[in-house]
């Protein structure tokens, strides 16, 4: 018997495992999705390493930027209880005036790399690379990425922003969030899906925890917007909304909740409250007082700031460079979007005017009136509506440009912001005055031809290229100038503002100088003040780049090193805030701000004051600089009862000595 041996079994192939990184998934990465044009991708990711550019590229030059701020941080790194509850001293007397969120970032990136200017200024940037890619995606979502490359753009070069995503003070992260809570509703009112509404209550909620009543200003144009537009019966997007309200306050609650709760003999106060509460701040100082100009810590008029109430406001000398340069443009898209919007519910044209319309209108009249203490760059909210608006209305008046009512609003949009630029540049009449010329003449141009029909062109495609460029450089051309300035200057100070100095503007730094598009800039409050009321008196904060801050910072070695000898739990006393942030910073040690900002707040009592001496809590208690005017011994004007109490307390049974040019009393060794 023949045995035939079986045929070998063919061999398996080889299991090829692919990795994720290959060639075909790279591409795909960069092009994205097939029904998205090639380009999409790359243009995006170029804005945003385009917009990280400009708020990154050279940010250490301010140094500690707003000392007020830089201080908190600085307690934050060395302090958890101080980060927790945003206190300006690691010894935890008093809290800024603000919740403490915006703080957290750079305090925790403090806490892992040493505090620096990096650490305290970088947070910012991101907050502003993140918003304005979200910006592009709520724009794109609807109108695609032509369009949301354009509002991308426009946010990202508007000045005021460059300005607030270079500093440390809240407007940063405020702003982002807002930017965030518009992608978030929009998205919900595109799918119905619950989860996406309650992101936009949450990204609300933890903007109250950043800057208190302030955002909710977009709040009424947020919820109109998704009762509008989302699918659903009215009962239903009626709930909806009450859930959203909910997120809101759950995301903000928790934090309020436990500093209700937590007993107040152990925590610091609540800088700029009447009543040392969280809600007594957000309402009151942060709150009602902002529009009525009312009572209380910051309360009363404005300061000088931010110019004359009215329609006008956000045009004046005081604000206009900072934010108007396309507002003219933002409320002619606002009625073109309501002329070309079909009456369906679900229009999206309709609705976006309704969300970026009532985000302008609402903010920009509360801003406009507003009666208490408002600052130029407060109008940093109004920015991403700005930007939308206009993206949105130059590509939907592209689209339908064999319209006249299309053709006229773009006409009317590109020839009134060559004048209203022209007009802005012309208050600093000697920085590059080329630019001015240059705009006019494109921009009156390309309106003139945006008025031609578009079959009457002849060469149509290289015509129609040449006018939509035209009519981008008239938008934007100014603004990225002012951007571009902003971005190469320096600023310090706690009212620092955009763009090179102005003939008009009060209480403008620097004489717009230092190459292209360059200059130098201190902030300051008008008539050289640093704070409000006039607050006198140099103050002795550094900044670890050498930079110039407020009130000569870095000169007062003397002081810092007198401070920084002290064991005590408060190396020293002084009144005010400004004062006291630029002590520690110069010292690293914690330093009482008694009155809190403007010496206006109720605490410390003088019976409280003097047991913490007695205790041997305070080495020195620091008065304000020889001939420095104003208050008491150069504090703040304005200054409680309580402050000068104590002052006068200390002056009473200590003896002064000075040290730097300062006035100094040990507490510790009695006269």
């Amino acid at each position: 018997m023949t045995v035939t041996a079986a045929p070998p079994a063919p061999r398996a192939a080889p299991v090829q495992v692919r990795s994720p990184l290959t060639a075909s998934w790279l591409r795909r990465a960069v092009r994205g999705p097939r029904h998205q044009p090639p380009w999409v991708r790359p243009a995006a990711a170029a804005l945003l390493v385009a917009t990280g550019l400009l708020y990154i590229v050279g940010l250490g030059a301010s140094g500690y930027a707003n000392e007020f701020y830089a201080a908190a941080v600085q307690a934050g790194t060395k302090s958890w209880k101080a980060l927790f509850f945003g206190s300006l001293d690691q010894s935890n007397f008093i809290t800024v005036d603000k919740p403490p969120m915006s703080l957290w970032p750079a305090e925790i990136l403090g806490r892992l790399f040493g505090f620096n200017a990096w650490t305290l200024l970088l947070p910012q940037a991101v907050e502003g690379v993140a918003a304005v890619g979200l910006l592009y995606l709520t724009v794109r979502r609807w109108f695609g990425p032509v369009a949301g490359l354009l509002a991308g753009a426009l946010f990202a070069v508007t000045p005021v922003a460059v300005l607030m995503f270079r500093f440390d003070n809240p407007d940063a992260l405020m702003t982002m969030l807002l930017v965030l809570a518009a992608y978030a509703v929009t998205r919900a009112a595109d799918d119905g899906q619950m989860r996406w509404l309650l992101v936009a209550g949450a990204a609300m909620g933890f903007d109250f925890l950043t800057k208190s009543l302030q955002p909710f200003t977009v709040l009424p144009a947020l919820a109109l917007f998704y009762f509008l537009a989302a699918p659903g019966s009215v009962l239903r997007r009626v709930g909806r909304l009450l859930a959203a309200g909910g997120a809101l306050v759950a995301a903000a609650g928790w934090w309020v909740l436990i500093v209700q709760l937590w007993p107040a003999s152990s925590r610091p106060y609540i800088g700029g409250s009447d009543d040392n509460t969280v809600l007594g701040l957000a309402f009151g100082y942060n709150g009602l007082s902002r529009i009525t100009g009312g009572n209380g810590p910051g309360g009363g008029g404005g300061g000088g700031f931010g110019g004359s109430t009215g329609l006008g406001r956000m045009f004046n000398a005081q604000v206009g460079t900072q934010i108007s340069w396309l507002i003219p443009a933002a409320l002619i898209a606002v009625v073109l979007l309501f002329a070309l919007a079909g009456g369906s519910r679900r229009d999206h044209v309709r609705n976006a005017a309704t969300l970026w319309g009532g985000w302008l209108l609402v903010t920009g009249a509360i801003f406009s009136y507003a009666q208490g203490v408002f600052h130029e760059y407060y109008t940093v909210q109004l920015a991403p509506a700005i930007s939308a608006l206009v993206a949105i209305g130059a590509v939907l008046g592209w689209r339908h440009r064999d319209r006249a009512v299309a053709r006229a609003a773009m006409a009317a949009g590109v020839a009134v912001i060559a004048w209203w630029s022209a007009q802005l540049l012309d208050r600093s009449p000697h920085w590059h005055p080329w630019l001015r010329t240059a705009i006019l003449i494109v921009g009156f141009a390309a309106a003139a031809l945006l008025l031609v029909p578009p079959g009457h062109l002849r060469t149509r495609r290289s015509m129609t290229a040449a006018i939509a460029a035209a009519s981008v450089f008239t938008l934007g051309a100014a603004s990225s100038a002012y951007a571009l300035n902003t971005a190469r200057t320096p600023h310090n100070g706690s009212i620092p503002s955009a763009g090179p100095a102005s003939t008009t503007r009060t209480g403008s730094r620097g004489p717009g100088a230092g190459g292209p598009f360059g200059g130098t800039r201190t902030g300051g409050a008008p008539g050289g003040t640093n704070g409000p009321s006039g607050q006198g008196g140099p103050s002795v904060g550094g900044n670890a780049q050498g930079a110039p801050s407020a009130g000569g910072a870095t000169s007062n070695s003397a002081l810092a090193a007198l401070l920084a000898s002290a064991n005590t739990r408060w190396a020293a006393a002084t009144v005010g805030d400004q004062s006291a942030a630029g002590l520690e910073l110069a010292s690293g040690k914690a330093v009482m701000a008694i009155g809190g900002w403007s010496g206006s707040d109720p605490a410390p009592t003088l019976a409280q004051f003097e047991e913490w001496v007695k205790h041997g809590d305070i080495h020195y208690f620091i008065a304000g600089s020889q001939g420095a005017g104003g208050g008491f011994g150069g504090g703040p004007v304005g200054a409680s009862g309580t402050a000068s109490e104590i002052a006068s307390w200390v002056a009473a049974h200590f003896t002064a000595k000075t040290v730097g040019g300062r006035t100094v009393y040990d507490l510790t060794t009695s006269s």
